[in-house]
């Protein structure tokens, strides 16, 4: 059932624009899967999806290919376009991005497998980053920070 309604979802994200969890899930209802928001959010973190912009200001869900080769590249640009800030609380790190892109950002993050982040978690403009130790958020943030600006 779960392999069905993944498939279904990503044929649902190709075909159509789909801004919300909500409406994603409303999509699949209409497909004949009895789901709620929840089933929809632990889908769309089991299937990597990330949010990109779209024309007109709006944003639409998409599968965020694993290519090794060429990715690093791409997750560092995702990192530059979405960073606003970053500051450190302890040794949580506490990073602001552009409007929508906290998620696309912090499945980049994820994917950089930076050794100092225990998990991440990421809402519309704001992720929390666990980090270890304080001194593992200061290095974290200077090598984020030269990633940023090189």
């Amino acid at each position: 059932m779960k392999k069905n309604r993944h498939g279904k979802l990503i044929e649902i994200i190709q075909n159509y624009d789909v801004e919300t969890q909500e409406e994603l899930a409303a999509k699949l209802r209409e497909a004949g899967f009895a789901v709620t928001q929840a089933t929809v959010s632990r889908d769309i973190r089991e299937l990597k999806l990330t949010k990109v912009p779209t024309t007109g200001g709006k944003q639409k869900y998409v599968i965020l290919k694993q290519d090794d080769g060429h990715m690093e590249d791409k997750y560092i640009r995702v990192l530059r376009d979405g960073f606003i800030s970053m500051d450190m609380a302890q040794n949580i790190l506490v990073m602001k991005t552009v409007s929508g892109m906290a998620m696309a950002v912090a499945t980049a993050l994820d994917a950089m497998k930076f050794q100092e982040i225990v998990g991440c978690i990421a809402g519309d403009d704001t992720i929390f980053l666990a980090v270890r130790t304080v001194e593992e958020t200061q290095e974290l943030t200077e090598k984020l920070h030269s990633l940023i600006k090189s």
